[in-house]
């Protein structure tokens, strides 16, 4: 048995109450959408292991907006929200429902802070090139909250925490992103090599996976300030914010553990988390 399952089994036989655990994927390229690798079989062990959801929340880095917003439709489109890739790709649907009596649950539950629900977007590929190797039936609805980037780390990491009530309700909560993720810098002669690193991006996972692991997740809060290893691995916030929802969902001595651990093309990582 690999460690993800046997940590899955764990949470499932520890269970008091119907809390699902929450999840950081490393979602990587568009392709992994298509394509067979260690990561998709990685993604495909933790769904055959873990208790059905009656739904699926998810913060991509790929919504990324002024304010706050969530999807209201009640059958979403699949977005095909990238170029350059091969035409297979583009032919990709998942077509789950929507949800969008979850939709306002989560509007209620963010109050104060104003959450605008959104009943034309549909699902962006951070959400289904992910979702679809954890339920390729689509028979999971599926809701997703956009990332504000005018609002600092904290203030995301705050957020999470007013929505754990729906993991008591069967609610998946998914952040999906990279948190080494600096494409200027990718190798793309090394695509396909795993564990392929720079010396910076090791040491950003290295630092990363150390504060993550120990719950000293106020270190990942100021993330600009742990040096120039982590500066090169997030120029930019997008994909490493989803990491803050899954961990400001974690309970007071939940475990952490790690999985798809890995480095791709130079400065990219595959690195995913299950808090619970």
């Amino acid at each position: 048995m690999s460690t993800i399952e046997s940590a899955i089994t764990d949470h499932v036989k520890n269970q008091h109450t119907p809390h699902m655990p929450v999840l950081f994927l490393g979602h990587g390229s568009p392709m992994n959408a298509i394509e067979e690798n260690e990561f998709i079989e990685g993604f495909r062990t933790l769904s055959q292991n873990l208790p059905k959801p009656s739904a699926i929340l998810c913060i991509s880095a790929h919504w990324y907006t002024q304010g706050t917003f969530v999807t209201a439709s009640p059958r979403p489109v699949t977005m095909h929200d990238f170029y350059g890739f091969p035409k297979q790709l583009f032919g990709v649907e998942y077509p789950a429902n929507g949800h969008p009596a979850l939709a306002g649950e989560t509007v209620d539950l963010l109050r104060p802070e104003t959450v605008i629900p959104d009943v034309n977007r549909g699902l962006d590929h951070g959400a289904w090139s992910v979702i679809t190797h954890l339920y390729p039936k689509a028979d999971v609805p599926v809701i997703q909250l956009s990332i504000d980037y005018t609002k600092p780390a904290g203030w995301h990491f705050e957020l999470a925490g007013r929505l754990l009530k729906l993991r008591t309700k069967g609610v998946l909560i998914i952040g999906s992103g990279n948190i080494v993720h600096n494409l200027s810098l990718v190798d793309f002669r090394n695509m396909n090599t795993l564990d392929y690193g720079f010396d910076w991006a090791f040491e950003a996972r290295e630092i990363t996976n150390q504060l993550i692991l120990s719950g000293n997740f106020g270190g990942l809060l100021e993330y600009q300030n742990l040096g120039r290893s982590m500066q090169l691995a997030v120029p930019t916030p997008d994909h490493f914010l989803p990491l803050m929802y899954t961990l400001g969902l974690r309970k007071e001595q939940e475990p952490i553990r790690l999985f798809n651990d890995k480095l791709v093309a130079g400065s990219l990582s595959m690195t995913s988390v299950m808090v619970g």
